[in-house]
């Protein structure tokens, strides 16, 4: 049977087994596979009812009517090809390259599905996406502290005791990474702001308010240095700028710490995550906030503390895929365009020509009113590669559909563990996949440059090769470990550095520093995924959303809200209607809506709401959870 891999955006990517009988497709998850170990999430449970959907788009569409009326016409593949070819060819001649935007994201993570058309990009000279939208703030925090966001193998935690989760609902999101630390008899804590499922199965869950990370951390230093609880033999030798640090923290008061995080048990945190030389999993949710970046500095210093070189968990993203991407096809440098700019650059009238796959923000970009308004009232040519008519679809001018990774061959890595994947074709039903339209368009394009036409299995095996990996024992596994190379410390000192060099050379404090943020409205809005989707995928299939609206009673109480009533949440970006849910799991100052639902289908999502700033200081890193907001009876 066929090996299968789940593409999704998540840490897990499972290694399945599948297989196409009786015209209807069958999954199970590959036994033999180390992390992910035979079993599937409920949502990879339900990956056939995704395949099989009649909600599938079969042929190309043009829109007829406004954007977002949902007014097309269908047209053949090569009408649809030849019009996208001709109008692409138009906007370069009369705006230039740079006019010419490709939107992608991790919607399908396939080396072959994510890279390969941005070879034709590339090729043009057109611009490209900054990516903030994720992990960024983190990324460039962790490599201020490490010189790298590349943490520990979580196979590693077999020889740990203790893992902290900080910031993530692992029991929903990285299920399988949860299931391994359980496998290996780990003491689990939880840090976050909610009382999340995880949370509730930690043997310890410290909950804390908005923003205060960066000050339990440094709180947490605080008592392990003065305390001498530290690894002495390890920070000597591995540690730049300590005594720094170590002065730096004086000045802070325990009583303050715990007055400001809501953390009174700071002293029994350090004690005993330095006796049992404690790891953790740093989450992105928290960093998608002004405070993120800082926060997660602060994060990093303390497995460091306890003598860890890399005793983080947070990006693994350890294959080199620059082959499949072909930047080696440009001709000049890139104008990068920040994801969370796109409405801006849209205003501007810098975009001309849009063409989006593997994403759909106009449900996952924040403030969706002015992404949405800006859209309408533009001249920019929107082309959308998608499975489903999503919200995206219904504003784009042209709509190419397209397949399912059970229906092509490609490889997948991970960002928790250090495995590839094989992903082989189980059966064909509708649509044309990401490569075959990058090549359909060279062609009507008439470029002849060889790299445009490489076909999916020479990007894989060329991949793979670069990488030092197998094909044919990828083929027989159906999964290869990367190989984990010596590592070194890629700072300025070549040591972990508490001082930070490279944050200075940016403008910021060498150390992390606590700030608090206020907004013009009282309750701090957290939008979290939803256990049954991943950012918008899979609401349209599974129909297994929670748009409700969760509140502290006290918040309530206060506005006269009771379990059950209807609900406005407003701000000035916009305002939706939903329906209340009172819990002590959310504290009080605080409301959280699950995010991205489909508008077209919901009529509205929780983006609406949220803030389209960024982290300036930290790669202009999303900060979606800098919204504030109210509440009122509908």
């Amino acid at each position: 049977m066929p090996f299968s891999v789940c593409m999704r955006d998540c840490y897990d990517t499972c290694s399945m087994v599948s297989e196409f009988k009786d015209d209807r497709l069958k999954v199970r998850g590959n036994s033999n596979h180390p992390i992910t170990a035979g079993f599937l999430c409920p949502k990879g449970a339900l990956l056939p009812k995704w395949f099989h959907s009649e909600d599938r788009l079969k042929r190309p569409l043009i829109r007829t009517s406004e954007r977002g009326s949902g007014s097309f016409r269908e047209v053949n593949w090569k009408d649809a090809i030849e019009l996208v070819a001709g109008k692409l060819r138009e906007t370069i001649e009369e705006h230039g390259s740079e006019s010419v935007l490709v939107y992608q994201y991790a919607g399908d993570r396939g080396v072959v599905s994510y890279s390969f058309p941005l070879r034709l990009f590339h090729y043009l000279n057109t611009a490209m996406l900054d990516y903030g939208i994720c992990d960024r703030a983190g990324q460039e925090a962790l490599r201020d502290v490490y010189g790298t966001a590349i943490g520990m193998d979580p196979e590693e935690l077999k020889n740990q005791r203790l893992i902290v989760y900080w910031g993530i609902n692992a029991f929903w999101t990285n299920l399988h990474g949860f299931m391994l630390a359980r496998r290996y008899g780990l003491e689990i804590w939880t840090v976050d702001v909610v009382r999340t499922e995880i949370a509730k199965r930690s043997h310890r869950f410290f909950q804390i308010k908005p923003d205060t990370d960066v000050l339990l951390a440094l709180g947490v230093a605080k008592v392990i240095i003065e305390k001498e609880l530290y690894d002495n033999a390890f920070v000597r030798k591995n540690v730049y700028g300590f005594e720094e640090f170590r002065d730096y923290i004086k000045r802070l008061s325990l009583e303050y710490v715990s007055r400001e995080t809501g953390v009174e048990d700071i002293e029994t945190f350090a004690r005993e995550f330095t006796e049992k030389r404690g790891v953790i999993h740093i989450g992105y949710g928290f960093q998608r906030s002004l405070a993120g970046g800082e926060a997660v500095r602060a994060i990093a210093i303390l497995p460091a503390l306890v003598g860890h070189h890399f005793g983080f968990i947070y990006d693994m993203k350890t294959l080199n895929k620059s082959y499949a991407e072909g930047a080696f096809l440009r001709t000049k440098p890139a104008k990068r365009i920040p994801q969370m700019k796109l409405a801006e650059y849209i205003e501007r009238g810098e975009i001309k020509f849009l063409y989006i796959y593997n994403s759909n923000p106009l449900a996952s970009l924040p403030n969706q009113k002015r992404l949405r308004k800006a859209l309408r009232e533009s001249d920019v040519f929107v082309v959308t590669h998608e499975v489903f008519l999503t919200d995206t679809a219904l504003y784009s001018d042209i709509v190419l559909p397209a397949n399912t990774f059970f229906e092509r061959l490609d490889i997948a890595d991970s960002y928790y563990h250090r495995y590839v994947a094989l992903n082989e074709p189980v059966a064909r039903l509708y649509g044309k996949s990401n490569s075959e339209v990058t090549r359909l368009l060279a062609k009507a394009l008439e470029i002849s440059n060889p790299y445009l036409y490489e076909s999916d299995e020479e990007v894989v095996k060329k991949v793979l090769k670069i990488n030092g990996l197998n094909w044919e024992e990828l083929k027989a596994e159906g999964f290869v470990k990367i190989p984990e190379r010596p590592r070194s410390l890629e700072t300025p000192s070549e040591k972990i550095e508490f001082y930070s060099q490279r944050a200075v050379r940016r403008g910021l404090s060498p150390f992390p520093e606590y700030r608090t943020f206020k907004g013009k409205y009282p309750l701090r809005l957290l939008t979290p995924t939803h256990r049954m989707t991943i950012t918008s995928q899979y609401h349209n299939t599974h129909g297994m959303i929670d748009p409700c609206l969760y509140i502290n009673p006290g918040d309530a109480k206060e506005r006269e809200i009771e379990n059950g009533d209807a609900v406005e949440v407003f701000n000035d970006n916009g305002s939706i209607r939903t329906e209340a849910r009172l819990t002590e799991d959310v504290p009080k100052g605080v409301i959280l809506l699950y995010k991205a639902f489909w508008v077209r289908l919901l009529g509205w999502n929780a983006n609406f709401l949220t803030a389209d700033e960024t982290v300036e200081g930290y790669g202009k890193g999303a900060a979606y959870h800098s919204t504030w907001v109210d509440v009122r009876k509908a």
